[in-house]
């Protein structure tokens, strides 16, 4: 019995030890490194990859006539309609593509897709972020049937700490009050346990991603 008693308390003895020195190395860690490897392949490729995952579709545009010609074959191929943008620069492209669209805002809640910009892409998780700052914010992807998603190389970024931190030298004190990361299409199993896509906005999503 008292063999026993040694033994427990031997390994009581190290067990203690060894949180000691846990505690005293745990007083130098690291908070600044990432904890994720560097990527190792285009983020581009890592992008399409996890997007792919998630069940998004992914088009490469080498400018932006490709991505006109990409966008209105898109939309034909789908024979999609009530196509909805808030925002100047993807109008253009819509003029330019000879796709019929509607700005008004009160046509919103009948939108079946919806084109946008994005603040960024994050390669690591295949996730779109967008902000409050943005003229479509998170409305227009809530409403539309189908997210379409025109974003830059020059959007790219590996992780969301990457992206948060370009969110916030871009807008400095005036940060936006809302940031949402879409990372798919929408989709839940709560209802009777049955796996459905769209139930809470998009049933797809496409980013177009134009190189430059």
């Amino acid at each position: 019995m008292h063999e026993e008693t040694t033994t427990k308390e031997k390994i009581l003895k190290k067990v203690r030890k060894a949180l000691i020195q846990k505690s005293v190395n745990g007083t130098n860690i690291d908070f600044d490194s990432d904890i994720f490897l560097k990527a190792e392949e285009p983020l581009e490729i890592i992008f399409a990859q996890q997007l792919s995952k998630l069940n998004g579709k992914f088009v490469y545009c080498e400018n932006e006539n490709e991505l006109c010609e990409n966008l209105s074959s898109l939309i034909d191929e789908n024979k999609w309609q009530k196509v909805f943008s808030f925002e100047k620069s993807i109008k253009e492209i819509l003029k330019k593509s000879k796709i019929s669209f509607s700005e008004n805002e009160k046509d919103i809640s009948h939108v079946n897709v919806g084109v946008s910009l994005c603040e960024y892409l994050v390669a690591r998780t295949g996730s779109v972020l967008v902000t409050s700052r943005q003229n479509s914010g998170r409305r227009l992807p809530a409403f539309a049937n189908y997210h379409i998603v025109i974003a830059y190389s020059s959007q790219l970024v590996y992780t969301i700490k990457d992206a948060l931190s370009g969110i916030k030298n871009k807008y400095g004190k005036d940060f936006p009050s809302m940031i949402v990361s879409v990372t798919g299409p929408s989709r839940t199993a709560d209802i009777e346990k049955t796996f459905v896509q769209g139930a809470h906005g998009p049933k797809e999503i496409y980013v177009l991603l134009v190189d430059g």
